[in-house]
C-alpha cells in the first residue's frame, strides 16, 4: 500500500458520504489540503513516523473504529494527533479515548468552527513535535559525529559540518585523503547520518582486487560467463542496492573498469557479467583517494569523465600534521581505548611526550598515531623518534626561547584542557596554578573549553 502524501494536512475519515463531503469541503476552503476516506482499515501502515499532518475521525464506523484507529496509530507515532467526532451517545467513547491518548473529540452536531480550530491547533502542536524531533536527532547525530571524528581544530570542525551538510542531500561524494587519514571512517559516517542509514554499507578497496576478478567482484557475472563460472555471482553494486557504495582507492581501477563505472554513475544500472539484463540500482556512491585525480586525468591514467562525474561533491580530509594539537586529543581517545579493552590501568602522558607528540610529523596520519597510542597503552613507551619524517618536510625554523617556552606551554594547558571535563576548577589542580592566572593564561593563548565556548561567569567569583 502506498504511503500517505506527505503534503495532506488534514486525514478525513467517515463512512458517512454526505458528512464527509461536507467536512471535506469546509477544510479545503480554510486553505488545508485534504485526503478523504470512507475506511480507515490498513491506513496505518501508510502513515509514516514523520507524516505532517493530523487525523480526524469518526468513532462509529464499519471494519475498524476510531478507537481502533487511534491504538493502531499510537502504536506507530503516540504523539500523533487524532480528533475524534462523536455522536450524543458516543460521549463516554470520547472520554475514554481521550485517556487513551485523542487530542480531542467534537460532539455532532459541531460547528465549522469548531472543526477548523481544533485541527489548526492539532497542526500546530504536530509541527512543534517534529521540530523538536529533528533537533533532536541533529543533537545525536552531531555527537556522534564528534565521538567518530575527534578534533577541535578549525581543519576538524569544518570537516564534521561539511559531512552533516552532505549526508543529508545524498549526491555522490568524492573524499581527498592521504593514506590513514579516515577516508572510510568519514564514508561511513556519511552512511549513518543519511537517510539511508538502514541499507548495506559496501566497502570495496579497489587496489585490493586483481585485476582478473575486478569487474566479477564489482558488477556480478551469469553462470558461464567464463571459465570457472559455475553460477550466478551478485557483484558488490547490486549488493548495495539502497544503501551506500564506498570504492576507496579509486585510482587504482584500469581504463577499462573507469569506463563501466562510469556508465554506472550516469545511468544508476548495472549488467552482469554474460548477461543481458539491465538491473536498475538505488545507491549512493562514495569514492576515495590518495591521488590528484585532475593530475592523473592529465597524465591519461585516469578518465576525464569520470573525474569530472565523481568530483560533484569533494570532501578533503586534513592530514594529522595539519591539525595542531588535535594529535593530543585523539591520542588519549585512542590510549584510553586501547586501555580500556586491555583492562589496563590509564598513563599518563609526561610534558616531553606531549612535545613529541606535537612536534612528529605523523607521515601514516591518525592510523600511525592509533597504533602508537596502542602501543603506548600497553607500557611499550613512545617511540616517535624512531620513525624518520617524510624527505619533503620542511624544516620548521628555530624561534627564540619565549617564543618556544610559549608554545610549549600553550600545548601543555591545551592537553590538560582536553581532561578537564570543562571545569576550570579541575583544570587549575591539574597544571598547579591559580583559577585567576590560568585564567590569563588560557586568554593569553586563545583557548577556551570546547563544549561551552568559554567560561561560566560563576568561575571567577
Amino acid at each position: 500500500m502506498t504511503s500517505l502524501d506527505t503534503r495532506t494536512q488534514v486525514l478525513l475519515i467517515d463512512d458517512d458520504p454526505h458528512l464527509r463531503q461536507a467536512l471535506s469541503q469546509t477544510l479545503d476552503l480554510a486553505g488545508l489540503k485534504v485526503t478523504s476516506l470512507a475506511d480507515a482499515r490498513g491506513l496505518a501502515a501508510r502513515i509514516g513516523h514523520d507524516w505532517p499532518g493530523v487525523v480526524v475521525s469518526d468513532i462509529r464506523m464499519p471494519g475498524i473504529d476510531g478507537l481502533q484507529l487511534l491504538e493502531q496509530l499510537h502504536e506507530q507515532d503516540p504523539e500523533l494527533p487524532v480528533l475524534l467526532i462523536t455522536g450524543h451517545g458516543d460521549v463516554p467513547l470520547a472520554v475514554q479515548a481521550m485517556r487513551a491518548g485523542a487530542y480531542d473529540f467534537l460532539e455532532k452536531p459541531f460547528a465549522s468552527e469548531d472543526l477548523l480550530d481544533s485541527v489548526r491547533r492539532a497542526l500546530t502542536v504536530r509541527r512543534l513535535v517534529l521540530e523538536n524531533r529533528n533537533l533532536r536527532l541533529a543533537l545525536a547525530d552531531r555527537q556522534q559525529l564528534s565521538a567518530r571524528l575527534v578534533g577541535q581544530s578549525p581543519a576538524m570542525l569544518r570537516l564534521r559540518e561539511q559531512i552533516g551538510a552532505l549526508a543529508s542531500i545524498g549526491a555522490d561524494v568524492l573524499i581527498l585523503g592521504e593514506t590513514g587519514a579516515g577516508k572510510e571512517v568519514v564514508a561511513r559516517a556519511l552512511h549513518d547520518l543519511s537517510s539511508r542509514r538502514d541499507g548495506p554499507f559496501v566497502a570495496i578497496n579497489a587496489g585490493a582486487l586483481a585485476e582478473s576478478v575486478v569487474e566479477s567482484e564489482l558488477f556480478g557475472h551469469e553462470a558461464g560467463a567464463f571459465t570457472g563460472a559455475q553460477k550466478r555471482r551478485i557483484g558488490k553494486f547490486e549488493f548495495a542496492n539502497g544503501g551506500t557504495l564506498f570504492l576507496d582507492e579509486i585510482e587504482s581501477m584500469s581504463l577499462e573498469v573507469q569506463v563501466k563505472l562510469l556508465r554506472m554513475l550516469q545511468e544508476r544500472v548495472v549488467e552482469r557479467l554474460g548477461g543481458n539484463q539491465l538491473i536498475p540500482l538505488d545507491i549512493r556512491v562514495i569514492a576515495a583517494t590518495k591521488e590528484d585525480l585532475r593530475q592523473a586525468a592529465d597524465q591519461g591514467r585516469f578518465r576525464a569523465d569520470l573525474y569530472y562525474r565523481l568530483n560533484v561533491a569533494p570532501l578533503r580530509i586534513p592530514a594529522l600534521r595539519e591539525r595542531g594539537e588535535d594529535a593530543l586529543l585523539l591520542f588519549q581517545h585512542f590510549a584510553e581505548a586501547a586501555g580500556s579493552r586491555h583492562g589496563l590501568p590509564p598513563r599518563a602522558l609526561q610534558p616531553q611526550q606531549r612535545a613529541a607528540l606535537l612536534r612528529h610529523s605523523w607521515p601514516g596520519n591518525v592510523r600511525e598515531l592509533q597504533n602508537a597510542a596502542e602501543r603506548f597503552a600497553l607500557g611499550l613507551g613512545l617511540d616517535l623518534d624512531l620513525q624518520a619524517p617524510p624527505e619533503t618536510e620542511t624544516p620548521v625554523p628555530a624561534s627564540g626561547l619565549s617564543a618556544q617556552v610559549e608554545a610549549y606551554e600553550r600545548s601543555l594547558i591545551s592537553a590538560e584542557l582536553s581532561r578537564s571535563h570543562n571545569s576550570l576548577r579541575s583544570l587549575a589542580e591539574a597544571l598547579g596554578v591559580p583559577r585567576k592566572t590560568l585564567h590569563d593564561k588560557l586568554r593569553k593563548h586563545g583557548l577556551s573549553f570546547a563544549e561551552t565556548g568559554g567560561f561560566p561567569p560563576e568561575e571567577f567569583e
